[in-house]
Order: structure tokens, then sequence, then C-alpha cells
């Protein structure tokens, strides 16, 4: 019987520390788990913000001169808005003053607000709702480090108003008479 009690002691050890390494083994990673789910540090965001700007076609209408200037623009001159209008039949369309916009969000509102940002042309705002939020977020980070700077952008115009220039005028191609039949794709 003192045998078979020594037996189920050294058992019931074995098992406790079994249970106890499991235990630190789970609190160790979970600890990791909580490191990995902070996310990336400050300076990552803003590298991330930048680097997203630059190859996403931000600084493209936002940013005066960008296209001109062939991307050579200092960082202190981005994303001010733009007085190039687009104009086509939804009106005519200014692209906004970024830094403005951001001056007054945190990071909840600007990611409910590119959550469900709609716009009008040329602004491919669902390029914007399909980005992770961390992506939306980097951006935001990136914006709002650069100070608000510029002035507003341009109202928009309705249709049949006639912008001031300089504006791009977008047109469609006119309708085909009716009864006309539809050319043929060019092979290719």
């Amino acid at each position: 019987m003192r045998v078979h009690f020594i037996l189920t002691i050294s058992l019931l050890a074995a098992s406790l520390s079994a249970c106890q390494q499991q235990t630190q083994a789970a609190t160790a990673s979970d600890d990791g788990a909580a490191v990995a789910a902070t996310g990336p540090s400050d300076s990552e965001l803003l590298a991330q913000g930048e680097y997203l700007v630059r190859i996403s076609g931000c600084n493209d209408c936002h940013t005066p001169g960008y296209l001109d200037h062939g991307g050579d623009v200092p960082t202190a001159q981005w994303l001010t808005g733009n007085v190039l209008g687009f104009t086509g039949p939804w009106g005519t369309t200014y692209p906004a003053n970024l830094r403005l916009k951001v001056a007054d969000m945190d990071d909840a509102a600007w990611l409910k607000y590119t959550a469900e940002l709609h716009t009008r042309p040329i602004m491919p705002d669902f390029n914007v709702r399909a980005m992770k939020e961390q992506d939306r977020l980097a951006i935001f980070r990136f914006i709002k480090s650069l100070g608000a700077a510029g002035e507003p952008a341009p109202a928009y115009l309705p249709p049949g108003q006639q912008p001031p220039p300089p504006y791009m005028e977008l047109k469609l191609p006119p309708a085909p008479p009716p009864g006309a039949a539809a050319a043929a794709p060019a092979a290719g």
C-alpha cells in the first residue's frame, strides 16, 4: 500500500510539473501575442504611411506640381490640396487638402471616415475602403505628422458650372446613334 501511495504522489507531482510548464509556456506565448497585437511602432507606422502615400498615387492629385516634377517635391509640400479641378458629368471636384482634413481627427475618426469614404470622381475611394485598417492608420499618422498647412481646396462645382482654370475636362465618348451596331473590339 505504501508503494502505491508513493507512486501516486510521484505521478501527481509529475502531472503538476507538466501543468506548470504548460502554463508558463502559454503565458509566454500570450505575452508574445500581446506584443504582436500592439502592432508596429510609431516610427514604423510613419515610414509605412509615407511609403503608401508615395506609391498609391495620393500625391498625384493632392500635391500641387507632383506630377509636373516627376515626384520631386519636398515632403513638406505634400498633400496640401490642389486648385487643379477635374470636371466631367458629375461637376468639378478638387483634391482636398488632406493635412487640413486630418487636423482635428483622431485615429478612430479617420478609420471610420476612410472605411465609409464615398466621394465624387476622380478620387478612387474604393481603393481606400479596400485598404487594411493598419494601412489606413499608417497613412493617417503620416499625414498628421506633416502638420496642418496650406489652404482648403476650392469647393465642388455642380454640373453645368464652368470651373476657373486650371482644370482637366473628362468627357465620355458620344453614345452611338440608335440602331448602330456596336463596333467589334480590335483583335490584338
